[in-house]
């Protein structure tokens, strides 16, 4: 029941005190730091409804956001919901399998025309999406060594960029892959660790519930 939790802050805190709550042992140590770039707003008559896929697009928004309020939501995941709700946004969809299922579904609803609040660092865009970089992700330094304190661990991967940035440090460091454990948010994201570890699962939604099942209840 030890877990390591990977993703920015704040996400990362809330993830850990989830896990704490449930007995996990938790080792909490953010590989990325999420910070907000300039943007500008595009035309709004382009579009009918905003595209979601991570909190931190909301969080580093800033004021260009007001001009996009009127629009409906499609969220690729509670906790993106829940995150766009507290900001005043209207949520109309709410996805459970990834951002290529949520947008499908949104078409489904006649939502043709989706704008996407993005970080800069991002899986290829979606046919017919057109995205709006609001925010970038930093890797943080890693101090060599530290990842053999993971073995025994499972890892908690939120991103396919974490997944990668995983793996590039434990072959950095030498640590045997086989030594940790994966339980990642979305299929891509345990894709990009590649093979060799203890053992590898992805959740059924993208969310902390799912995620967290997927963690063994003893070594």
């Amino acid at each position: 029941m030890k877990v390591v939790v990977l993703r920015p802050e704040p996400g990362a805190s809330r993830t850990a005190e989830r896990a704490r709550v449930r007995g996990f042992d938790v080792l909490l140590r953010p590989l990325f730091e999420t910070r907000p770039l300039a943007w500008e707003p595009p035309d709004p008559a382009r579009y009918d409804a905003l595209l979601l896929t991570s909190a931190a697009a909301l969080r580093h928004a800033g004021p260009g956001l007001d001009a996009l309020r009127r629009f409906p939501v499609v969220a690729v995941g509670p906790e993106t919901a829940r995150t766009a709700r507290d900001a005043g946004l209207e949520v109309i969809l709410t996805g459970d399998a990834g951002a290529a299922t949520a947008v499908a579904r949104a078409r489904t609803h006649g939502l043709t025309r989706l704008l996407h609040l993005a970080g800069r660092e991002r899986m290829p865009d979606l046919p017919g999406i057109e995205p709006v970089t609001v925010y970038t992700s930093e890797a943080l330094p890693v101090e060599p060594g530290w990842t053999a304190r993971l073995g025994g661990r499972t890892a908690l991967l939120h991103s396919p960029r974490a997944a990668a940035r995983l793996a590039e440090l434990v072959d950095r460091d030498g640590t045997p892959r086989a030594a940790i454990r994966l339980a990642a948010i979305s299929p891509a994201a345990l894709a990009a660790a590649g093979g060799g570890w203890a053992s590898g699962r992805a959740a059924n939604r993208p969310d902390d519930e799912a995620l967290l099942a997927l963690v063994p209840r003893a070594d």
